[in-house]
């Protein structure tokens, strides 16, 4: 007979494993499926987040930043580095070990929460008596069920047509996160997140970077004032970045791939690189999870169609995360998991989309939460806009770091926060303040109200929030 469980969790990254956690919390008997492997063939949960995604982008993102300083700002700090070299093998066996701490730490988390771990790829067989019969794919096949399913599988890196990924020349972010050596010329198609995240580690530890984009825009999702001053900074460090261009023919060969493309101005150009990383955006994954089975729906994109409670069409089945609307972020994720395994318990889980916020963890970092002051012309809400550089703040100077600003967008009646946008020193911790208030519907004068230690950089976010008044007292 099929083991039965409460709940049976379909994919381990950061939507499925924090669903779990959360619904043996609650005191529900729970199963999660994920097929990851680490390099010896084992389980590693985690997801893409953790495993070729979030995690080893951050930990190399720190390493060639330290690379950078270490070359070109301990100057300045009357620090002088003779003999500087690379060690690229090392720096990927870091990367490698932070990835597995993660994956250790969510395998000590389903041990202390009771949680039932099946390694293997999960897809649905039938409806049966007492909810819903999974096959788990793995090493030893199995079938259990769950009264409760949830299906958190995620999503794959977009293909470009034509140019499918080997992860050799032409690279998904997969590929990107381990590369052997670093390529002396590096193309990218595509400036979202990780385009950008990506083209600034291999920039930091030597390549010649070109991002190719089709948009017009710079981070067209972006304030635009901020987006400018971003574009402003990554042109200064070299990162070459082409706007409205069509991408062609791609030749990939032993010398490496050849691109030809057209500019904005029409004019046919070729690039030829040693490697490709192509970060068009990412597709939900559905691949093996046999909704068919069950007559479980998706949309015209693939997504499983959910509510806004995260219901799908069948009966106790709940999608989240990246294989359902919505932004695709880790956090978005575990925030829709912790919220089903609440409603799960017939509780009133919540996820306001408002307020996830957003970053780009480039040097200047990018961060935001709420309306663009675009989208706010758009639909002809008036408001007030202020804004404070890094350039006026004590701990910036101090840290030799004062790119950016900080950006508030306020309702011209009632103050209330519509919007914080930032480019500048570590504004992925400074945003958290931001998405606090916007969730207590704070008014920008609350902001500029409350005392902020002196010096740091958090005393910028005060600042802006004062100038949405004018009244800024350091700039």
């Amino acid at each position: 007979m099929s083991k039965q469980f409460d709940v049976i969790v379909i994919g381990g990254g950061p939507g499925g494993y924090i669903a779990a956690i959360r619904a043996a919390q609650l005191g529900f008997n729970v199963a999660c499926i994920d097929e990851w492997k680490n390099a010896k063939g084992g389980p590693a949960l985690g997801g893409t987040c953790t495993n070729v995604g979030c995690i080893p982008s951050k930990a190399l993102l720190q390493s060639s930043e330290h690379f950078d300083h270490a070359g070109h700002g301990f100057a300045d700090h009357g620090i002088n580095v003779s003999g500087l070299s690379l060690d690229i093998g090392k720096m990927l066996a870091r990367k490698d070990q932070v990835v597995k701490q993660n994956n250790d730490g969510i395998t000590y988390l389903f041990k202390k929460n009771k949680i039932s771990s099946f390694h293997g790829r999960g897809s649905f067989v039938k409806a049966a008596e007492g909810g819903y019969e999974i096959k788990v794919a793995g090493a030893a096949e199995e079938t259990i069920v769950g009264k409760h399913i949830i299906v958190a599988t995620g999503s794959n890196a977009r293909a470009l047509p034509g140019a499918a990924f080997d992860e050799e020349n032409i690279l998904s972010n997969d590929g990107a996160l381990r590369m052997g050596a670093v390529p002396k010329k590096l193309a990218l198609i595509g400036s979202g997140v990780i385009g950008l995240e990506m083209g600034s580690v291999w920039r930091r530890l030597g390549s010649e970077v070109t991002v190719l984009e089709a948009l017009p825009t710079f981070l067209g999702a972006v304030d635009e004032q901020i987006a400018k001053e971003a574009k402003k900074a990554f042109d200064k460090q070299g990162l070459k970045i082409e706007l409205g261009v069509k991408v062609g023919e791609i030749k990939s060969g032993k010398k490496g791939v050849s691109i030809a493309w057209t500019n904005a101005k029409g004019e046919a150009q070729t690039l030829d690189v040693d490697k490709l990383i192509v970060s068009i955006g990412r597709v939900p994954n559905t691949i093996g999870l046999n909704p068919e089975a069950v007559g479980l729906a998706l949309d015209e994109r693939g997504a499983i169609n959910v509510d806004g409670d995260c219901k799908t069409n069948l009966p106790n089945v709940w999608a989240i995360g990246d294989v359902v609307r919505g932004p695709m972020l880790a956090h978005k994720a575990e925030e829709e998991g912790v919220a089903v395994a609440e409603r799960i318990a017939g509780q009133h889980g919540h996820v306001n989309f408002n307020t996830v916020p957003w970053v780009i963890y480039t040097h200047p970092e990018i961060a935001w939460v709420g309306q663009t002051e675009q989208q706010l012309k758009a639909e002809g809400r008036a408001y007030k806009a202020g804004t404070f550089p890094f350039l006026a703040n004590g701990r910036a100077r101090a840290l030799g770091d004062t790119t950016g600003m900080v950006k508030f967008l306020a309702d011209a009646t009632t103050d209330e926060i519509l919007g914080v946008h930032m480019v500048g020193p570590q504004v992925s911790e400074l945003i958290s303040e931001a998405v606090v208030a916007m969730e207590f519907k704070a008014s920008a004068e609350d902001i500029a109200r409350i005392c902020h230690a002196h010096p740091s950089l958090s005393e910028a976010t005060k600042e802006a929030a004062l100038a949405v008044d004018k009244r800024t007292l350091n700039f």
